[in-house]
């Protein structure tokens, strides 16, 4: 029997519970769930369900289908619905591979045991050191940062480093992800308490102090910035960033000096996949160099060290603070309650 303890101590801090999320039908539909399982495994198949960015996804799985004449089906959402899903359908499962944007929510499915080893997938040695775990099971096909995703319109020179967003000239203009509801805000959270201990919390209070308000998922959080409603997100997700300015909005981004965290996004098979050798196909074309590609070109980090970015910071432009992948994930319940007491 699966344990889920972990996840459903994350999901009763995300407040989203066994509610499954983002796509059409009841949980409760066994039936539906065990025939939708059975299709995939008879039709020749995967099942994705994969945390965003938009359009990165589709990408893949066209790239997929070509190369390898095998459809990826795909659900999306944040790392939060993704887990709630998952959840909702362990009796019935009907996911093939699932890709998230945290590693210690990964770490979590794995010492769960829901995840399976894949010794064999091609191009791991390749990824960055510590993108992949020892017992093969977690692989950091990509990877994005966070950092201070401004408006160039009303802040014409930013603050270098996270203390500087709490001087009066960012009062009340400032928003923050909500890490109950996105994996990279709290493995932001996680890296700064790892860093600096328990005095870490001081900058948060400072931030509240300051009048900065928690404004939903990522991209809930960078809207008002790009309407010029606040000023700045503290703990922005850059490859937002980098689409924003692209398509010509007032948005820019910069690394704190002291460091920030860079989240690998993992690629992990299923234990109970229905369809496990177009699963491990899947893995190994997310490593691969299409894949790594289109990664680029979604300004997200490529997994692979020997495939750098055309478009956006490599990961050894960014300075890294103090922590450990495996271990900051530790006691998130803990931190997003505090977090919460905080700002609420």
């Amino acid at each position: 029997e699966m344990k889920f303890k972990r996840i459903g101590a994350l999901l009763l801090t995300l407040s989203i519970g066994g509610t499954l999320i983002g796509c059409g039908g009841s949980s409760n539909n066994s039936s539906d769930n065990a025939g939708t399982a059975q299709e995939a495994k008879n039709s020749g198949k995967v099942v994705v369900y994969t945390a965003g960015p938009d359009g990165l996804a589709q990408n893949i799985a066209d790239a997929f289908k070509e190369e390898t004449g095998i459809e990826m089906e795909i659900f999306q959402g944040t790392t939060g619905k993704i887990l709630a899903k998952l959840e909702a359908e362990k009796s019935n499962p009907i996911a093939d591979v699932v890709v998230l944007a945290s590693w210690p929510a990964a770490v979590g499915m794995k010492n769960d045991g829901l995840t399976l080893a894949y010794e064999d997938v091609k191009n791991a040695d390749k990824l960055y050191d510590g993108w992949v775990d020892a017992d093969k099971h977690i692989f950091g096909y990509s990877g994005s940062a966070v950092g201070i995703v401004y408006n160039t319109n009303l802040v014409k020179n930013p603050g270098q480093d996270w203390n500087d967003y709490l001087s009066a000239d960012y009062k009340d203009s400032l928003n923050l992800p909500d890490p109950s509801s996105s994996g990279s805000a709290m493995d932001l959270i996680s890296g700064y308490m790892e860093s600096f201990g328990e005095d870490g919390w001081k900058y948060f209070e400072g931030l509240k102090g300051n009048g900065a308000v928690v404004a939903g998922a990522n991209k809930e959080a960078l809207e008002p910035v790009i309407t010029g409603a606040k000023k700045a997100v503290i703990g922005g997700v850059d490859y937002m960033a980098y689409s924003s300015k692209a398509k010509g909005e007032p948005i820019d981004i910069i690394y704190p000096k002291s460091g920030t965290v860079v989240n690998p996004r993992t690629v992990s098979i299923l234990k109970d996949a229905p369809n496990m050798e177009n699963a491990k196909k899947a893995v190994d074309f997310f490593l691969s160099d299409t894949a790594q590609k289109l990664v680029d070109e979604a300004y997200i980090i490529p997994g692979r060290s020997d495939i750098k970015s055309e478009t956006r910071a490599n990961l050894e432009d960014i300075k890294l603070l103090n922590y450990n992948l495996n271990t900051m994930g530790e006691n998130e319940k803990d931190k997003i309650s505090k977090f919460q007491q905080i700002f609420n």
